[in-house]
């Protein structure tokens, strides 16, 4: 199918949302309304806001949407890029709204952004409109520890959030949860360990998820462990640098293929995501990277042969145009919509088996769950319990020490053991055991879904099916 075609009969992001919502409510018995109530966003609130920058008043667009308060606060990132429109935030809200949900996070769903290139302006810059936006959102609670905690997204980070949660604390002096009011923020300044690498960290425990299942890897023609499978990850962004960072090293697959905007690399004996990442820090690209072979048209490596394809950047990259040649017999969606949903009915019908961005990454929000309730606890995980821990496990290990004494050499220790046991659970330790415990019981929710119906033939409609059922619980409850 040319190009051209594929565009004119190609459903926007939203419109795939709304189909995949579809296609879920119409395998569901809801109560009357309950359907619309659920799929329509409540609010958006768009504002203008000028900022004096190079001697003139520049004017910004941005967007804070509200999906459902079945659930409060509600929760989604801000994203800063020229992309940025009312439909897409709308579109992402809803998503959060059923990604909350399917993970078990207590939020309802809400999405930012704003309509700008943060490559254009410097850091001094960027800190002036940044706290603007944030101004305008606090100002309305759109940005509120009770209310609606927004996080990084794609052309945000830590940096940003510490700035708008600065500005919070500047304009509700005495709220002393006010650290809660964004999450994504820096160590000292009130983040969580492990948040940085959540979502990709996410990736790769659903992936460990999926392969503990032989009924599941036997339906995308895949058997064994991850160690050596073939893997293609589309942006070497935060989720796509930590997932392949963590699949290539914990769990010895092989990144045969890296695609970002200037082209692709590719080795069929694996790629050095380090050394890759290294190079795009200091060169803004993958061109002229000595240690793979440079692909100029980095969208023809998204149809190279692998085991699973991991879009990471942007929505819509497998689209009506190349899903036919998409030769992934698994495709995990790192991003948010990479697969629109014409092309999710073109890889299903092929046998593909997606596991769908709703549940693959939940783990930035799942670590900001733990962020806000470390901020509202106001003492960081592992504080009370770390040693006390320690101390019993030193009680064993001096009892297995005082028998192996007593029964001799043959019975001594395995080498490390000792030191491995008694260390307790800091708060990395601690968060990394959180989410992959999410990440596991929200996959075995979606499973059970997916093979106990007939009616029901993939994980995203089983995700939709999971996470729609709990918000309209929600709603039941509240007595609407």
């Amino acid at each position: 199918m040319s190009n051209s075609n594929a565009t004119a009969s190609e459903p926007s992001f939203r419109e795939s949302v709304d189909i995949m919502f579809n296609r879920a409510v119409a395998l569901m018995d809801l109560p009357p309304g309950l359907e619309e109530k659920i799929r329509v966003c409540n609010a958006t609130y768009t504002v203008r806001f000028g900022v004096r920058l190079r001697g003139k008043i520049e004017t910004f667009t941005g967007y804070r949407s509200v999906h459902s308060e079945h659930m409060e606060p509600v929760k989604g990132g801000i994203r800063f890029s020229l992309g940025v429109n009312q439909n897409e935030v709308e579109a992402l809200a809803a998503l959060m709204s059923y990604k909350c949900a399917l993970v078990e996070t207590p939020f309802g769903g809400s999405k930012g952004g704003l309509c700008i290139d943060p490559r254009e302006w410097d850091e001094d810059e960027m800190e002036r409109i940044t706290r603007r936006f944030a101004y305008e959102l606090i100002k309305r609670d759109l940005i509120n520890p009770s209310q609606n905690v927004p996080a990084p997204d794609m052309g945000t980070g830590e940096r940003e959030m510490a700035w708008m949660a600065d500005q919070y604390k500047r304009m509700n002096t005495t709220d002393i949860n006010g650290a809660a009011c964004v999450t994504g923020k820096p160590i000292n300044a009130g983040g969580i360990q492990g948040r940085v690498e959540a979502t990709g960290r996410g990736v790769q425990y659903a992936l460990h998820e999926f392969f503990r299942h032989p009924e599941d890897m036997k339906a995308a023609g895949l058997k064994g462990t991850l160690d050596g499978k073939r893997v293609i990850v589309q942006g070497l962004g935060n989720v796509g640098y930590h997932a392949a960072k963590f699949l290539s090293e914990e769990d010895g697959s092989l990144i045969t293929g890296i695609i970002e905007r200037d082209g692709a690399l590719v080795d069929d004996g694996g790629v050095d995501v380090e050394a890759v990442h290294k190079w795009i820090s200091k060169h803004g690209g993958v061109k002229g990277f000595p240690g793979a072979t440079y692909v100029e048209n980095g969208a023809e490596i998204l149809e190279k042969d692998c085991d699973i394809l991991i879009p990471a950047a942007l929505e819509g990259v497998i689209n009506m145009s190349n899903a036919a040649n998409v030769k992934a017999p698994l495709i995990i969606e790192a991003a948010n919509g990479p697969v629109t949903a014409g092309a999710d009915e073109v890889l299903r019908e092929k046998g593909c088996v997606i596991i769908p961005d709703m549940y693959a990454n939940a783990g930035g929000v799942t670590v900001s769950y733990f962020e806000w309730v470390k901020n509202l606890s106001h003492i960081r995980f592992g504080r009370m319990q770390r040693r006390q821990e320690e101390a019993r496990h030193e009680l064993i290990v001096g009892e297995l020490q005082r028998l192996s004494e007593h029964l001799g050499d043959q019975w001594s220790m395995t080498p490390n053991f000792k030191q491995k046991y008694l260390r307790g659970a800091g708060e990395l330790e601690l968060v990394r055991s959180g989410l992959d415990d999410t990440m596991r019981t929200a996959y075995q929710a979606m499973r059970e879904v997916w093979h106990s119906r007939d009616d029901v033939h993939d994980l995203r409609t089983a995700a939709y099916l999971v996470s729609i059922g709990r918000v309209a619980s929600s709603y039941k409850a509240k007595g609407l």
